[in-house]
């Protein structure tokens, strides 16, 4: 049984992000909003994790993209939508070069568990957050 919601039903939980230029201050305000009684340092591992989720998707996706935060009581669950089915990410890997690839492995650092799932035309990117 999954362990029931903390937003309230009004909450929004879905942002939309812009098709062509990411607007990641807005998306973090957003986020900032919903999770403003978070103590400081679970809010702000909660930022990065959805900071570096849409980047990635932006870098090695198409759109329509879209972000979806999930609070429980126990943890804290960001979600990414785009629109590239083939390309799942890999842990340490980028096709962008040597220099790149080091998101993941800060999501895979902070949070505690976070993967990928296949969806007609896309996938989703996940990550959760201990709160």
């Amino acid at each position: 049984m999954e362990t029931p919601e903390v937003l309230s039903a009004s909450a929004r939980t879905l942002h939309t992000l812009p098709e062509d230029q990411p607007d990641l201050a807005a998306m973090r305000k957003w986020v900032g909003s919903l999770l403003g009684d978070l103590p400081e340092d679970v809010r702000l591992d909660v930022l990065l994790v959805c900071t570096e989720l849409a980047s990635n998707s932006y870098e090695h996706a198409t759109g329509p993209r879209a972000v979806r935060v999930r609070r429980y009581v126990d943890h804290i669950r960001v979600e990414v939508d785009d629109h590239t089915p083939a390309s799942l990410p890999q842990l340490g890997e980028s096709r962008l070069g040597n220099s790149r690839g080091r998101g993941l492995m800060l999501i895979a650092a902070i949070s505690r568990c976070w993967g990928t799932r296949e969806m007609v035309g896309g996938k989703t990117v996940w990550a959760e957050v201990a709160a």
